[in-house]
């Protein structure tokens, strides 16, 4: 009688098996090697670093036993589905137990917890780097506090919708070196003084969101760009409406290496401070939103479309001193631009201006046409005006599909 082939797990080791796993490239893989049977599952789920998974104290328990090695958790919740009440502060408590390791955390839209959750992780997770509490509202400047007293390497900390945070947190921040990317955007109650403290603090701030942040102007934003100058690489200010030209020079000057500018509904922005934006970050600009910013005219507009030439989303949005003079200099200078995005909802261009984006923006995904007052559904069906296959051309008054390419790009 033929002898039985030995069975695999007989001669494999753990370590063979996790040096079998580390050849897989998808997480998807890595699943299906947890598949086949209980004790792959076993070095699989010790293996596993990041986890993404829907809050829920049952099914977080049974996670937290099971991968004992992650070191990236995302309990984050939609904005439009959540489970509430989402993770507690008594789910808190069980994963900075299970996990001490812990660098980074998403907690996005979890509106149970409270700065009694804050003050566990600061306690009991000194490696945690990235934390993310948007939207999380009970949290105040007592809980970040002990977050940022305990996490010396904390190095991203967004606390967009968070509105009981004020000035006081940004003076604690002051004492967090390593701090890299900061989202405060809706935070209202931090002022130009918070800022300025901030500013005393970390040199090397990458990103900085302080988006509808409505108390804060030239001066405090002025000292961020002073101190972090070239670590700078994304700025946004939506609906900062204090913000001026001082400003928007103040970033030329300083920040070369911008990446992403967000100054749309900062509506005493001029032609003169934008080009001096495009003449000392174009080369390296990817993003810029200048919606509503009424002033502008093709004169910064154009000099934008010929001189960015890495730009990929543009919103001139209710710009209406834009016309098709803006996208006429790509037929002068023969430029194919790598725009994929544009944003041009009740701007002054006719259809010429439309086919000559059409013509020479040939990466093009999305363009916003809403509101128009010189192009219409109708008239641009009549031109037969051709984007490129899968660019999709809005007319729809829907907002869906505009917010969704927003968030993405801007």
């Amino acid at each position: 009688m033929a002898e039985s082939a030995p069975c695999i797990n007989d001669i494999l080791t753990d370590d063979e098996l996790l040096t079998i796993l580390s050849k897989l490239e998808l997480q998807e893989e890595k699943d299906w090697f947890g598949l086949v049977c209980k004790r792959w599952c076993k070095v699989q789920s010790a293996e596993r670093r990041r986890l993404c998974a829907p809050p829920g104290p049952a099914r977080l328990r049974r996670l937290l036993a099971r991968f004992t090695g992650l070191i990236d958790l995302d309990l984050s919740q939609s904005v439009t589905r959540t489970f509430y009440p989402g993770v507690t502060d008594t789910d808190l408590d069980s994963i900075v137990d299970a996990l001490p390791g812990l660098r980074v955390l998403d907690l996005q839209n979890c509106k149970a917890i409270s700065d009694t959750g804050l003050v566990a992780i600061g306690f009991s997770l000194p490696s945690l780097e990235s934390l993310d509490v948007s939207h999380c509202r009970k949290l105040t400047d007592k809980g970040f506090t002990a977050v940022v007293s305990g996490c010396r390497n904390l190095k991203r900390l967004y606390l967009t919708g968070c509105r009981l945070v004020t000035d006081s947190l940004l003076r604690t921040l002051s004492n967090c070196s390593k701090l890299e990317e900061l989202g405060l955007a809706t935070c209202t109650k931090i002022t130009d003084s918070g800022l300025c403290h901030l500013s005393e603090g970390p040199r090397r701030i990458k990103t900085i969101d302080l988006s509808k942040c409505t108390n804060v102007s030239d001066l405090g934003i002025g000292k961020i760009i002073s101190s972090s100058g070239e670590s700078l690489l994304s700025i946004k200010l939506l609906d900062c409406f204090k913000v001026t030209d001082v400003t928007v020079f103040a970033v030329a000057k300083s920040c070369p290496n911008l990446e992403i500018l967000v100054i749309g509904g900062c509506c005493d922005i001029t032609d003169e401070s934008l080009n001096a934006i495009v003449y000392s970050c174009g080369k390296n600009l990817r993003s810029l939103r200048l919606d509503g910013c009424e002033k502008l005219t093709d004169l910064s507009l154009k000099s934008v479309i010929s001189n960015c030439e890495n730009l990929v989303a543009l919103d001139i949005g209710s710009c209406d001193k834009v016309t098709d003079v803006t996208f006429r200099t790509l037929t002068e200078n023969e430029f194919h631009s790598k725009l994929r995005v544009l944003k041009a909802t009740r701007v002054g261009f006719t259809l010429m201006g439309v086919h000559i984006i059409s013509e020479f923006c040939k990466d093009m995904e999305y363009v916003d046409l809403r509101s128009c007052p010189n192009v219409s559904r109708f008239l641009y069906d009549i031109a037969d005006i051709r984007f490129p296959s899968g660019c999709r051309v809005n007319f729809d008054p829907s907002l869906s599909m505009q917010e969704m390419m927003v968030g993405l790009y801007f």
